[in-house]
């Protein structure tokens, strides 16, 4: 584990994903890449946020279960506890205590027009509530809490890191220097597109996505209900396409060579959509099999992952009450 003086040496990174099932390409590509790259330079935080999970629809009796299965996944993935903290959102309260804090000072006006709240009032038009609009300041408290500079979330979040840094300005502009300005981390595939069409991967979407778990057939059932074309082929493959997220997956997975031929064929007319997405499923599941192989290790290892919970979870209280502390000294709590 790390050490208690090591956090407080280097710069700290923050992220984390809701805890709404195994984790798949897009979550892999989007933000877990982004925070294999971090741990080594880092001292980093990555969260599942199962705070944010409630803000829609969700299932009470299998939130928890969901919550230690993406902390298994993450280790599978090769987030290293030596390296980093593996933290659960709910179990610091502190993370509640700063947002309530955060929001008194930051515009409804402003969290009402942000796109990711049009969305989902869109998506669950008879689930609109406080938490759905409080959602990014939470998300904002979540990094400044541990004085987080740099964030791996896909580039959808810009929204999201900017209110972060509004009100990271607004708080040091009112009580003093106290927090960062938050920047994201851009990661190589930070945009996986949705196999069902326009969008990116999203588990919300039934069809969008590949898991992680995902064995050779079920990819090859996913990739063959992808759309590719309903008219004419030939020519430049359109943008936003069907066909233009298969060959977007191809780069992702490295496939370059197979990109051009594929990419050729399809301006020949001639291409074999069964074909590509044969040699994509294999690209896939040889990248995920390693994943998964490890996975199998932690998930039949318990003692050793409650371990890791709780002494991330123990390092992650210390940092909290440590940045609580000033803040609520700050703000004349105290």
């Amino acid at each position: 584990m790390l050490t208690d003086k090591k956090y407080f040496v280097k710069k700290r990174v923050y992220s984390g994903i809701r805890a709404t099932g195994r984790l798949h390409l897009g979550n892999y590509f989007g933000a877990v890449k982004g925070m294999l790259a971090l741990q080594d330079k880092y001292d980093c935080i990555f969260s599942v946020v199962d705070l944010h999970t409630i803000t829609v629809p969700y299932q009470p009796d299998t939130l928890q279960v969901s919550v230690r299965e993406i902390i298994i996944d993450y280790l599978a993935a090769g987030l290293d506890p030596k390296k980093c903290h593996l933290e659960i959102q709910s179990k610091v309260p502190q993370h509640t205590e700063l947002a309530y804090l955060l929001s008194t000072i930051y515009p409804v006006s402003r969290l009402e027009d942000l796109p990711t709240y049009k969305e989902k009032k869109a998506q669950y038009p008879k689930y609109v509530n406080m938490g759905l609009l409080y959602y990014p300041v939470l998300m904002a408290a979540d990094v400044l809490l541990y004085k987080g500079e740099l964030v791996p979330v896909g580039i959808d979040q810009e929204p999201h890191m900017e209110v972060m840094r509004e009100i990271a300005r607004k708080f040091n502009s009112m009580f003093g220097k106290t927090f960062p300005e938050p920047q994201r981390f851009k990661t190589a595939g930070e945009y996986v597109p949705s196999l069902s069409g326009g969008g990116k991967m999203s588990k919300s979407v039934e069809g969008s996505y590949i898991n992680l778990t995902d064995d050779l057939e079920t990819i090859r059932k996913r990739l063959a209900a992808a759309p590719t074309d309903s008219g004419v082929i030939g020519g430049e493959v359109p943008k936003g396409s069907g066909a233009a997220n298969l060959f977007t997956l191809l780069k992702l997975f490295k496939l370059d060579k197979e990109h051009i031929e594929f990419e050729q064929d399809y301006k020949d007319k001639k291409i074999q959509y069964k074909e590509l997405k044969e040699v994509l499923a294999r690209a896939i599941y040889q990248e995920l099999k390693p994943f998964q192989e490890k996975r199998k290790i932690f998930k039949e290892d318990s003692k050793l992952v409650d371990e890791i919970i709780s002494e991330s979870n123990r390092k992650c209280l210390q940092m909290a009450e440590e940045t609580m502390g000033e803040v609520r000294e700050k703000m004349g709590l105290v």
